[in-house]
């Protein structure tokens, strides 16, 4: 009886980093709800934790709603995951919300503050309902979670 040859992978999975608008600002704008770390520092951060977790990040960032639907879709067919802090369009954006589903790949929605606990418009996201997973309030270290539980999705 002939048994199979395990194949080493030879390439790691692909985990999208998407920063939705304003992001860009970040270690400027309103340090005491988004803290100080700036977003080259949280994609440092998270590229070295993609090494360690077996999984390569790709990151992108865009202040424009179409740039970033444009950019899923680009990437669906080769990338295994998405993390996504969509800013402001969480609470704005069906358009985003469509282009998730639509991609068929694992998102997880990411936001620096607690937005549950901030302006009422800010309570509900169009994106909950279509993300495998969502944190909140936990600053960066929502990232790293996200990256975590999308790494295991991924390589399971």
């Amino acid at each position: 009886m002939a048994r199979k040859k395990k194949i080493p992978r030879t390439t790691r999975p692909v985990i999208a980093i998407v920063h939705g608008p304003n992001l860009n600002l970040l270690g400027v704008r309103e340090p005491a709800v988004y803290g100080r770390d700036t977003l080259d520092d949280i994609d440092a951060r998270i590229g070295k934790l993609a090494k360690v977790l077996g999984v390569s990040i790709t990151t992108f960032q865009s202040n424009h709603e179409g740039a970033i639907v444009d950019h899923l879709h680009a990437i669906r067919a080769t990338h295994a995951a998405v993390i996504i802090n969509p800013g402001g369009l969480t609470h704005t954006s069906v358009v985003l919300r469509d282009a998730i589903a639509g991609i068929g790949l694992p998102a997880y929605e990411v936001h620096l503050s607690n937005i549950h606990a901030r302006e009422e418009f800010r309570h509900h996201s169009f994106l909950s309902g279509v993300a495998a997973g969502v944190i909140c309030g936990l600053g960066p270290l929502g990232y790293e979670l996200a990256l975590r539980a999308a790494a295991a999705k991924v390589l399971a």
